[in-house]
């Protein structure tokens, strides 16, 4: 999708909650192997597809947004206690940093629920790849994205939500109740 095509996409993404209108199709996320919190392989197709997802882009070393998106996606997280087929995805984009034992620690300080909330860290060149030309959020290092993004169960796409308005929670469970009711 060249950069144009991504600009519609990304502001009708962001104004379709307010629309009620489709959520657009903005991007595959393809297939994709990391590493949790736990130290355990991450396989995308084997934990996200085929459900509803919601991403982000972090350090546990921030002192700027990164908590404040963490604490928001813990309330997404809260929110979303009900719905099984829903996962949370935290990739790190400082993954020399932000190994294992340290996304556990950082888990923890946001009573993260690991069997819904996955904290990511792995290859350098996948995380790049992934959030500079899947999730266009920017690639390894502190200039990063600070919002949420949500994929359908077929691995799209489909919505951005700015984390520096608190109420952007609301509408991410809006729009998780919207694509769970959509058809595989």
């Amino acid at each position: 999708m060249d950069r144009r095509a991504w600009l519609a996409a990304s502001s009708a993404a962001l104004l379709s909650g307010c629309l009620k209108a489709p959520l657009p199709e903005i991007n595959q996320v393809p297939d994709f192997e990391l590493i949790d919190q736990d130290g355990r392989p991450f396989r995308s197709a084997e934990r996200l597809r085929g459900k509803v997802w919601v991403a982000d882009f972090f350090f546990t070393t921030c002192n700027g947004p990164c908590p404040r998106m963490s604490a928001l996606m813990r309330r997404v997280q809260d929110a979303a206690a009900a719905f099984d087929d829903v996962r949370l995805v935290s990739f790190t984009v400082d993954p020399k940093t932000d190994t294992p034992p340290v996304l556990q620690e950082y888990g923890r300080r946001f009573r993260q629920n690991p069997q819904r909330w996955s904290l990511l860290t792995g290859d350098p060149e996948t995380l790049r790849r992934l959030g500079a030309d899947v999730f266009y959020l920017g690639g390894l290092g502190p200039e990063h994205g600070t919002r949420f993004a949500l994929v359908d169960r077929k691995m799209r796409l489909r919505a951005y939500y700015e984390t520096a308005d608190s109420s952007c929670v609301e509408q991410v469970v809006a729009d998780i109740r919207k694509l769970r009711r959509e058809l595989l």
